[in-house]
């Protein structure tokens, strides 16, 4: 058995949860893949999986393993299928990460495009707002918002948004239109955030560019971005939301833009994907793809 077949092995042993299962699943005998497994661990020095009657596990070192022997062999068949001249045609599955509220909006209309041009690929797409583990969960592809923190990812981006502060009309008429940040303080605030999260501090930028973080106290908080705007759309308060999710509000004006001079600077939203080295037809594909729709969004020309 080869190095890249003992990787394999190893996933499948993951996959499975028990070394007889991945030993059907690919054709070894039991005592095959308690040998590969005892020489796997035995040259890296260290124990892979825990086992017990039932199932195995793996540990923190096999968890480090498993990433990285995907993306081995995620590579290494990429690698295969461009030099067997099957790069012009994308097939197999994409994966793709996105916000909630944007990858309802517009990423998941561009998935089902995209499939409408690609007859060999099917598609799953993750709506979160969360920044998911690409390595970890597999995914090919993410649209990211804002700046990036893992320095391993490689980015195309594709145009910004803004923070952005609404109210309703109503609640403007009733309770007047600030005229500064600090001005905050006698208004109804609608906060979305994470449940059990610390007072929120809302940061805006001054005229000479300097940023003024003003602490707020909110009315009304709530987990889920679409709600926050629905609250300010109904006369709740006013909301501080990414520009694209109220931009249906400020569209038929059921939103109000507040304080626009003194928003803070523009954040990138960019595709990204774990690595640029022999990406598969279909996430080439998709990038070649996406980039420009999503750039032409207007939602997303907030610079």
């Amino acid at each position: 058995m080869d190095r890249l077949d003992e990787l394999r092995l190893f996933l499948a042993i993951l996959d499975t949860g028990s070394l007889a299962a991945a030993g059907r699943r690919l054709g070894h005998s039991p005592p095959a893949v308690t040998r590969a497994l005892g020489g796997l661990e035995g040259r890296l020095g260290v124990r892979l999986l825990d086992r017990s009657t039932r199932r195995s596990h793996p540990t923190e070192a096999g968890r480090r393993l498993a990433v990285q022997a995907r993306q081995l062999i995620a590579d290494y068949e990429a690698a295969m299928a461009m030099a067997a001249g099957e790069a012009t045609a994308p097939r197999g599955r994409l994966r793709v990460a996105a916000p909630l509220v944007f990858g309802r909006l517009h990423v998941a209309p561009l998935v089902s495009a995209f499939l409408d041009t690609q007859p060999l690929v099917s598609a799953e797409l993750t709506l979160a707002d969360r920044n998911a583990d690409l390595l970890e969960e597999e995914i090919d592809v993410a649209v990211r918002i804002g700046p990036l923190e893992e320095a391993s990812l490689v980015a195309r981006r594709v145009g910004w948004v803004r923070r952005v502060l609404a109210a309703s009309p109503g609640y403007l008429a009733r309770h007047g239109t600030p005229d500064g940040p600090a001005a905050l303080a006698g208004h109804a605030v609608i906060h979305f955030g994470a449940p059990g999260a610390p007072v929120p501090e809302w940061r805006f930028a001054t005229a000479a560019g300097a940023m003024q973080t003003v602490r707020v106290t909110p009315r009304f908080a709530v987990n889920q971005a679409e709600a926050a705007v629905e609250a300010a759309i109904d006369g709740r308060g006013i909301v501080r939301a990414l520009s694209y999710q109220a931009a249906a509000g400020f569209a038929d004006g059921r939103l109000v833009r507040l304080l626009r001079g003194w928003e803070p600077p523009p954040q990138p939203v960019s595709l990204v994907v774990p690595s640029a080295r022999l990406l598969p037809p279909r996430v080439r594909a998709f990038l070649d793809f996406a980039a420009p729709r999503l750039a032409a969004l207007a939602v997303v020309q907030e610079g």
